[in-house]
């Protein structure tokens, strides 16, 4: 579901309310909030366990390649670009740990990629939001797994076009396959899928 602004300008009161009424809303409402250049994104159910099963495996396959200091993150915080409104949370984000330090939200130019497991309740918002909200936000790979199709694909190459910045590559792939994110090649055999 997703609520959108009154109008199309996401000024800095605009966006400021939107993550107020995020922050308030997370406390007592099940699922997942996110700002969009849309709005308010609101994933109305938690993750299931095939869901958060190809998550962790990603997250651990990625991290078995990567060299240390670079890790393969599946925690809070949101990433966040506050002049641009947009605020978003990757299931897992591709960052150095250095890069983690700090307080507040990650920004998103710090992420080496972004990986999402697509929910059943709101599939358009990882692949249309997402694609276009991650490289507006400069995250340069954002990958795709989709248990409801045993599917995905990886978006890289960030260029200009007149909507803005945008995604040039789309590498899609079928579970089974080895898929290659940002430096790191992994194996997609055995994820999970949605029943």
């Amino acid at each position: 579901m997703t609520i959108a602004p009154d109008d199309s300008r996401q000024g800095s009161r605009q966006y400021q309310a939107m993550r107020e009424a995020v922050d308030q809303m997370r406390e007592g409402l099940p699922g997942k909030f996110e700002i969009t250049k849309e709005g308010i994104v609101h994933d109305l159910l938690s993750p299931g366990r095939p869901h958060e099963l190809t998550t962790g495996l990603v997250s651990r396959r990625l991290e078995k390649v990567m060299p240390d200091g670079v890790w393969a993150y599946s925690g809070t915080p949101d990433v966040e670009d506050a002049p641009e409104g947009i605020k978003r949370h990757p299931d897992v984000m591709v960052i150095s740990r250095e890069d983690m330090e700090g307080e507040g939200s990650f920004d998103p130019r710090t992420l080496i990629a972004a990986i999402e497991v697509v929910s059943r309740s709101n599939p358009d918002n990882d692949w249309v939001g997402k694609v276009r909200d991650y490289p507006l936000i400069g995250i340069p790979v954002y990958a795709v797994f989709d248990p409801r199709t045993g599917t995905g694909a990886v978006f890289s190459d960030i260029h200009q076009t007149p909507a803005g910045p945008r995604y040039a590559t789309r590498k899609d792939f079928v579970y089974g396959e080895d898929v290659t994110i940002a430096d790191w090649t992994i194996s997609t055999s055995d994820l999970p899928r949605y029943q």
